[in-house]
């Protein structure tokens, strides 16, 4: 999981409104050439402004935002349609979930940064910038790659809203969090957080107020959100404690039989309790 989140992938200060507009760009049908030709014209001005390099700061933003939105890995590829069919539902004003997890699951380094984040403001109200340039150097690595792309994101988070200034510079508080009371939605993003933490077994109750999601308020639990869940298996994990991870594919070397005293059932199989 650790090496996961330090390939970085996610490098650039990105805008909530260039994601937003990629996912537009995907949900009406555009082709890849189309996007990124549009894209182009987005950003002309926005980023490598009379600069002609091969990979300059525009076309690593474009990259980031095609594979978010539209290149997205095989293994995420049920995950993106679901969100953009959550996109075309939900009003324009509730897409930040759908943006954030998005991110999550195509770049773990992201939801580390977030998930970072979010353990600091469980400590305290307001948090500074070297609090989480510490704290992510500790849990992801000294790599000045690291630190670098991590500042990025955490700037992104501020230029999102996630994080609202305070009257001293450089330290910021939580923004009020946006309430998710959509059980679908709510599925989904935990879908993504699994994404982001590995394909291993997850306490079930670990999910609740998961500090990755900390710009969010989930109204409901983890194991009504999972109950049904097409892409979930579940197991009772000795007397009272369920576990839940994404389905494997079955060439999966975490395809695995349990192990004795385990009971596995299925996300999709009613419970007891």
């Amino acid at each position: 999981m650790a090496a996961a989140k330090q390939q970085v992938g996610f490098s650039q200060r990105i805008q909530l409104g260039w994601l937003e507009y990629t996912a537009q760009l995907s949900l009406a049908g555009k082709t890849r050439e189309q996007v990124n030709a549009a894209l182009q014209e987005h950003l002309h001005d926005k980023l490598s402004v009379g600069h002609q390099v091969l990979r300059g700061n525009r076309e690593k933003a474009i990259t980031i935002l095609l594979k978010v939105w539209l290149d997205t890995p095989p293994a995420l590829q049920a995950l993106h349609a679901e969100g953009l069919d959550l996109f075309s539902q939900l009003p324009a004003k509730e897409h930040l979930p759908l943006h954030w997890g998005m991110s999550m699951a195509v770049y773990p380094f992201f939801g580390g940064v977030a998930g970072a984040v979010g353990k600091l403001l469980r400590l305290q109200e307001q948090i500074g910038t070297a609090q989480v340039q510490r704290r992510i150097r500790e849990q992801l690595g000294e790599r000045e790659t690291v630190a670098r792309a991590a500042r990025r994101i955490y700037r992104s988070f501020i230029d999102w809203g996630v994080l609202a200034e305070t009257d001293k510079k450089g330290v910021y508080r939580k923004a009020s969090p946006m309430r998710v009371s959509d059980p679908r939605l709510t599925a989904w993003l935990l879908e993504c957080v699994l994404h982001t933490n590995g394909h291993g077994w997850t306490p079930t109750a670990s999910l609740d107020g998961h500090p990755a999601l900390f710009p969010l308020q989930i109204a409901i639990s983890a194991r009504e959100a999972l109950r049904g869940h097409p892409r979930m298996e579940s197991m009772r994990h000795g007397l009272d404690q369920e576990m839940v991870r994404l389905r494997p594919r079955a060439d999966s070397p975490t395809a695995q039989r349990p192990r004795s005293g385990e009971q596995v059932a299925d996300a999709s199989a009613d419970e007891e309790n």
